[in-house]
């Protein structure tokens, strides 16, 4: 018991529930030995737009961000950023068969039927219950792997602009947090944690690797071997 402590780093929060933080030192947890493998396993994306940085650069005199998408001002005279971040999944099943569920082409997936995936919408701006995903863990032995992946659509601003959290919520046991606090100006994509299901052991584990392109370069990182082609948004965010 205390070497699984010392392992997940678990935590209690203000509200009084149980936390399980990974980190680098502390990447990985298992479902199963928390009997955490039935039921809806809800995945959640929440973020907060940083200020901006004003700052001038002491070399050249180019403000930091002046290559992205104009700032924005809100409440107050400060101006904020804003930020359009993307929940998506890349699976393959115990049987071979792969592929994405994410905003872009509508992949919204199915929860009762393959692959036992769910993206509740596309969230364009961060609302404070931001953007979820579920997974029936009914049918965790249909699984082989699950990357949970994020991504910003093309022309906003890049991961070092926002606070960004990928939040893990079992039917039973701790939540599990990994946070997206990692400086990377020019990427576009994060792996952020591998669900994999191995002899019957479902594991968690942090990733947060960024890549400086979408989904093909995931996909190469990972090994999953699927086509991919160009996908973009409405003005309204509609996904096409």
């Amino acid at each position: 018991m205390w070497d699984y402590l010392r392992r997940s780093r678990q935590a209690v929060d203000m509200g009084g529930q149980h936390k399980v933080t990974l980190t680098k030192a502390s990447p990985l947890v298992s479902l199963t030995d928390q009997g955490a493998v039935t039921g809806h396993l809800q995945i959640n994306l929440h973020w907060t737009m940083r200020e901006a940085d004003l700052v001038q650069s002491r070399r050249g005199g180019l403000l930091r961000g002046s290559l992205l998408r104009p700032m924005q001002p809100q409440g107050s005279s400060r101006p904020m950023v804003n930020v359009d971040l993307d929940l998506a999944c890349m699976y393959e099943m115990a049987d071979g068969s792969r592929g994405v569920v994410q905003p872009l082409g509508n992949l919204l997936g199915d929860l009762q039927r393959p692959p036992y995936i769910k993206l509740s919408g596309d969230d364009r701006y961060g609302a404070p219950s931001g953007e979820t995903m579920y997974v029936n863990l009914d049918k965790r032995d249909q699984f082989k792997r699950l990357l949970i992946f994020v991504y910003i659509y093309d022309g906003t601003p890049a991961f070092d602009r926002t606070h960004a959290v990928v939040t893990l919520f079992p039917y039973v046991g701790p939540r599990i947090e990994v946070s997206l606090d990692e400086r990377a100006p020019q990427a576009r994509s994060c792996a952020v944690i591998m669900i994999e299901n191995k002899g019957g052991n479902l594991t968690v584990r942090r990733e947060v690797r960024y890549v400086y392109g979408f989904q093909a370069e995931l996909d190469r990182l990972y090994g999953f071997g699927m086509q991919w082609q160009r996908g973009y948004k409405s003005p309204q965010g509609t996904p096409e």
